[in-house]
């Protein structure tokens, strides 16, 4: 399939969200290389994926990467061909809302009539082609009118770490255009994440998306959101708006609001607070890889079910994930009668871990933090 873009694509946007610490990915991530700065599937890592696959669809100078202070020099290095200036470092992490709200600010300075995606950095979408479909009308459906655009994911499971967005009638095609190939659908309501019973009432129904935190709209469109909904947000857009195009002065400004601003997921400030929200049907394949278990469902498991990435070998061992981060002094990981469980190493901590403990790593990557001896491994 074929995405045909024929339309004037100038005034298409891209932010990419890529300021997270990714904890859960420990000992392979760290501070200053977080997941999204990984390559954990493969030679590129998902920061250098997602910025290619959007490439079809919009110019590489009308790509911009968020992030922060420590992980910019490694963001510019795995990207040597993206614009410095387009990459951007928020001074402190002030969650999603803030960073849209800035990189809004710098598209809006480039062009008043710009229509952004704002996209995560450590997704794994395999089905590129449909993706791009999909993302590729939701730039059109943006571009006529005032909606916020959001993309929600068919469930495939009663996933319980996923919010869910319960969708109502589908919308007519535009008026004198060609039908899209996605379907659009009026958005109900934002779900937190539920428990299982709830999920599984969710996914049965047919009527809930995963919430993927993919979004796309105008520039008009979400500061007038933001007007409506998160004034403070919109008067610290107007600021930055005003000195996006000189760096020292928006370095300087940031610098100077950022840690007062209200720390809020966009979620929260815009999306469930928005009456004009529309979401576009994902029916590709994706995932947000949230642990060392999620990674399990990208590798091929050998007769025992494990999955490993790595020189591996063991007797009477099921069900594990193994991973070998090293980058030197590689040698071959022997397990003896391991099962249901995590091992990570890499060149300077190694991580076992039971595969129903996979999220208290982040806690383990706090207690480091707290300690002397180990905050090096941060």
């Amino acid at each position: 399939m074929s995405v045909k873009t024929k339309t004037d694509n100038r005034d298409r946007f891209v932010i990419i969200m890529a300021g997270g610490r990714g904890e859960r990915f420990w000992p392979v991530s760290r501070e200053k290389t977080p997941k999204q700065l990984l390559a954990l599937l493969g030679r590129k890592s998902f920061l250098q994926e997602a910025v290619e696959r959007v490439l079809p669809l919009v110019s590489l100078k009308n790509i911009l990467v968020i992030t922060n202070e420590v992980q910019a020099p490694q963001v510019a290095k795995q990207l040597p061909k993206l614009p410095k200036q387009n990459i951007i470092a928020e001074p402190v992490g002030r969650d999603t809302c803030a960073a849209v709200t800035l990189g809004a600010a710098i598209v809006g300075a480039r062009s008043t009539t710009a229509v952004m995606a704002v996209l995560p950095a450590d997704h794994v979408i395999p089905e590129e082609k449909k993706f791009q479909q999909v993302l590729n009308d939701c730039f059109d459906l943006a571009r006529r009118g005032q909606a916020i655009v959001t993309i929600g994911i068919k469930p495939t499971e009663p996933a319980t770490g996923y919010g869910y967005i319960q969708v109502g009638e589908a919308l007519p095609p535009p008026q004198g255009a060609k039908p899209y190939k996605t379907t659009f659908y009026r958005a109900e309501r934002f779900v937190e994440k539920p428990h299982f019973e709830k999920a599984l009432e969710y996914v049965n129904s047919g009527q809930y998306r995963w919430n993927a935190g993919m979004f796309v709209w105008g520039f008009v469109t979400v500061t007038e959101g933001l007007q409506k909904h998160q004034p403070e947000m919109y008067e610290a857009c107007q600021r930055w708006f005003k000195v996006a195009n000189n760096r020292p002065k928006l370095a300087k400004a940031l610098a100077k609001d950022y840690r007062d601003i209200k720390k809020i997921s966009i979620d929260y400030a815009l999306m469930e607070r928005a009456q004009n929200v529309v979401v576009a049907d994902g029916n590709f394949a994706w995932d947000d890889l949230g642990s060392w278990n999620a990674l399990a469902r990208h590798l091929k498991p050998d007769a025992e079910g494990n999955c490993a990435a790595a020189d591996f070998i063991h007797v009477d061992a099921a069900r594990n994930v193994i991973f070998d981060g090293r980058t030197r002094n590689r040698a071959p990981i022997a397990v003896v009668g391991l099962r249901d469980s995590i091992l990570v190493m890499a060149d300077d901590a190694t991580l076992l871990a039971h595969k129903s403990q996979s999220q208290k790593v982040k806690e383990l990557v706090r207690k480091l933090a707290e300690t002397k001896e180990y905050k090096r491994l941060v």
